[in-house]
């Protein structure tokens, strides 16, 4: 798999005013200085979408969910209630420990967790995943072409849980398993006031995507008169 090659066929597919994807993976060192981030960790993603690499960890994060999320501590005690009790987001703290028991969620034996756009890589060596920040209409894209060789029900599916264990957490998870499938997420609302009204999150674990890089040009992305018509629209939609 060539980096350049998949960011060819992917501005061909979508555009140019489609925003390019994130990568992100683990090292034993950090491809950037970055400074704590206080709260969401995904507040970080403005500059990564710039172009600058962010390395974080157990003392960059902020946050106590985002350090056990992305597999720093074990899970702080406080968790449970913190999430039904007060953001809400499940009916009782028993519910909310039933769900991470069930998640598994990994520790993390590196140090760094890094994410980068994916033009700042040199290779999908060592990737984790591919983090698409996009609208509906790229949404659609990228479903149809994670459907086009998996007739899975769960081929695409959605999640419960924060932004960083729909993105990082279930792409980890989903490697270990070797698994096909895809995420879409950023439905918490503890992580949407730091992406754009119109934006979810799509990703790809790197286990599936190995098998889509390959299909990607056989698939409804390219020379079909259905996708040429949003690719149009999402070419000349405002910048989100």
């Amino acid at each position: 798999m060539e980096v350049n090659v998949f960011i060819n066929n992917y501005r061909e597919a979508f555009g140019e005013r489609a925003e390019l994807p994130l990568v992100f993976w683990y090292s034993d060192k950090p491809v950037a200085d970055t400074e704590k981030i206080n709260g969401c960790f995904f507040k970080g993603l403005k500059i990564v979408r710039e172009g600058n690499p962010i390395s974080l960890n157990a003392e960059t994060i902020g946050c106590g969910g985002g350090k056990f999320y992305t597999g720093f501590t074990e899970m702080p005690e406080r968790i449970p209630n913190f999430v039904s009790l007060k953001e809400k987001y499940k009916e009782t703290p028993e519910m909310v420990l039933e769900f991470i028991e069930k998640l598994e969620v990994p520790l993390a034996d590196r140090a760094y967790l890094n994410f980068a756009r994916i033009d700042c890589i040199e290779s999908f060596d060592g990737i984790e995943g591919l983090l698409f920040l996009v609208t509906p209409d790229i949404i659609s894209g990228l479903a149809t072409w994670a459907y086009f060789d998996n007739n899975s029900e769960d081929a695409v599916t959605s999640m419960f849980g924060s932004g960083c264990s729909a993105v990082v957490t279930n792409a980890i998870n989903e490697n270990k398993r070797n698994g096909r499938r895809t995420f879409i997420g950023f439905f918490d609302p503890s992580v949407r006031p730091y992406v754009e009204a119109n934006i979810l999150s799509f990703v790809i674990p790197i286990s599936r995507f190995k098998e889509m890089y390959h299909t990607m040009r056989q698939s409804s992305l390219f020379d079909t008169h259905a996708w040429s018509k949003i690719r149009t629209r999402i070419n000349e939609a405002e910048t989100p």
